[in-house]
């Protein structure tokens, strides 16, 4: 087996140690190359040169950042039809270990969120032949692993990497006071703004900030879950959860819900796509929030400019963003 190992030596939880260790244990395996990521969109450029090559695995050593970085990198190129996988038989099987600060995909692939346990756990894989395929999201072309965000947490990240930039490092507590401080003074709570449109159905709008989950969970505080679409998977579409306003009472009881770990926020929108057709069953709870569940795909629109995210990295302002669910997009050492 040939395999590239893509590092990224300024990631959180990333060590020499770890870095040594993984690179002896996987060269008793396989013929292995090694690159060091140097600058934001260096890990996609290592990845497109390792399909080139036609390498049979990648294996990064970051956090979720570089996993989408080299996602993105090992399926460039033209994007599939709306529902269709990129996935070809030619592509590299990827591997994770957690070297990040949260590392939401390798955790959400059943990885020890300990780089050396990590590491054996993907050597077994590897001895015994063992992957599996996880389906993908796509925004406006970005592909995401485990999750996308456009209003409050796109904003909440927006904060959290300028904080990085100033010497901050990215822990739980940063993303608490990033949170409060983005929401009870810098975020527009009043006024709802997106709108969410599927092909065939009523166009569900006055939505203040919408969550799309790609697995299950949407993050971690430390070791806690955050859950807002507990039966979001890789093996499905893609989950949406959306709060139609920020009002202070009705949304700190939203996120204390969530970081209590409760399963069912509140009743829900439910939608699900199967043989080609969708079916909805609506249930409210005065009109605060909704889920979606396995849905193939969407657009969502708004009257001024939102931010958006994808798996933690922030992406700018949209007024327009069309997410679609693309299945088995990917083959994982598991």
């Amino acid at each position: 087996m040939r395999a590239l190992l893509v590092v990224n030596p300024k990631a959180t939880t990333t060590s020499e140690r770890s870095r040594n260790v993984l690179m002896r244990a996987l060269r008793t395996e396989m013929e292995l190359r090694v690159g060091e990521t140097r600058r934001r969109g260096h890990a996609a450029e290592l990845a497109r040169q390792a399909v080139r090559d036609k390498l049979d695995a990648i294996v990064v050593l970051g956090g979720d950042g570089t996993v989408n970085e080299v996602v993105n990198g090992m399926l460039a190129g033209p994007a599939p039809a709306s529902g269709g996988s990129p996935v070809r038989s030619n592509l590299p099987s990827l591997a994770v270990v957690p070297g990040g600060s949260t590392n939401v995909f390798a955790r959400a692939l059943g990885m020890p969120n300990d780089a050396i346990e990590a590491t054996g756990a993907i050597l077994e894989a590897m001895h015994d032949g063992r992957t599996r395929t996880v389906s993908l999201g796509r925004v406006d072309g970005r592909y995401f692993t485990f999750c996308a965000g456009f209003g409050l947490d796109a904003e909440v990240v927006r904060k959290v990497e300028r904080a990085r930039l100033r010497g901050k490092v990215s822990t739980p507590a940063l993303y608490i006071r990033s949170t409060v401080t983005q929401f009870f003074l810098d975020t527009e709570r009043h006024t709802p703004k997106i709108s969410l449109e599927r092909p065939g159905e009523r166009a569900l709008a006055g939505l203040s900030t919408v969550i799309i989950q790609n697995t299950a969970p949407w993050t971690y505080l430390g070791n806690r879950p955050i859950n807002p679409c507990p039966d979001a998977s890789f093996d499905t579409g893609l989950d949406v959860m959306a709060l139609r306003g920020l009002h202070t009472p009705a949304t700190a009881l939203t996120i204390a819900k969530l970081l209590a770990g409760r399963r069912s926020l509140v009743p829900a929108v439910v939608g699900r796509a199967r043989g080609g057709k969708a079916t909805t069953t609506e249930r409210t709870d005065s009109g605060q929030s909704l889920t979606l569940h396995d849905l193939s795909g969407f657009t969502l629109t708004t009257s001024r400019p939102v931010a958006l995210q994808v798996d933690g990295d922030y992406l700018g302002e949209r007024t327009k963003a069309t997410f679609t669910a693309i299945p088995e997009a990917l083959r994982v050492f598991a």
